[in-house]
């Protein structure tokens, strides 16, 4: 019986819009860990705290009441997402966040912090849990571990459009330079890189629709 599923990926790879639509689909909770380090990255940025500055990041990560529940809007978020009970679910989405997250995520009491936070989610069951470590760090005993791949040209041009839509103005190019640097951030750091786990379904998704590549998992869930 399939009870955790991880699904990793680059950032834009259609983590979320699969994980959301699986979890449904199967009545699973969804959780995109991603939402943690883009708080904790907030947060830096508001209360003044060096990015660069590892310790200080680490300390605030500690500190931070960081709390994700269902949506209360339908307003296109997959939570409403929550920092010392002020509501940053939007907020977290923006460029400044999108720039320092990487870093942020880098970082090794950070990561360890909010692993274990993760995981509590993870053993209770039927969670479909999705960011960039989750099947070789967070849950390496899911059952299914998938993923996702686009390239950056792909990925980038979904960032633009889920940006226009928001209203937010950054163009096509400076999108597609700030994901390539973070593709290779994220798979050159030291602790917990990008990779794909050993046993891990690898998904391409560019020019397939959501609903294939959910099919797709769905049929590995019913072996």
């Amino acid at each position: 019986m399939v009870r955790m599923i991880a699904i990793d990926g680059p950032v834009a790879s259609g983590k979320t819009s699969v994980g959301l639509a699986l979890a449904k689909r199967l009545g699973f909770l969804f959780l995109d860990t991603g939402v943690m380090y883009r708080a904790v990255a907030w947060a830096a940025l508001k209360f003044g705290v060096n990015i660069d500055d590892e310790i200080a990041v680490s300390r605030l990560a500690s500190e931070l009441k960081i709390e994700i529940h269902k949506p209360s809007h339908e307003d296109g978020r997959s939570n409403d997402i929550f920092v010392n009970g002020e509501d940053v679910t939007w907020e977290i989405r923006g460029e400044k966040v999108n720039n320092s997250v990487s870093q942020v995520s880098a970082y090794r009491e950070v990561r360890r912090v909010l692993t274990e936070q993760q995981r509590l989610f993870g053993k209770q069951g039927g969670v479909v849990m999705v960011g960039r470590d989750i099947g070789t760090v967070v849950l390496p005993d899911a059952d299914i571990k998938i993923f996702l791949k686009a390239s950056p040209e792909e990925r980038a041009k979904r960032r633009f459009e889920e940006e226009r839509a928001r209203g937010n103005e950054i163009g096509y190019e400076e999108i597609l330079e700030n994901m390539k640097m973070r593709d290779r951030l994220d798979s050159s750091r030291e602790v917990a890189p990008l990779v794909a786990a050993p046993d891990a379904v690898m998904i391409d998704t560019d020019g397939r629709t959501k609903e294939e590549v959910v099919e797709e998992i769905i049929q590995l869930a019913l072996k």
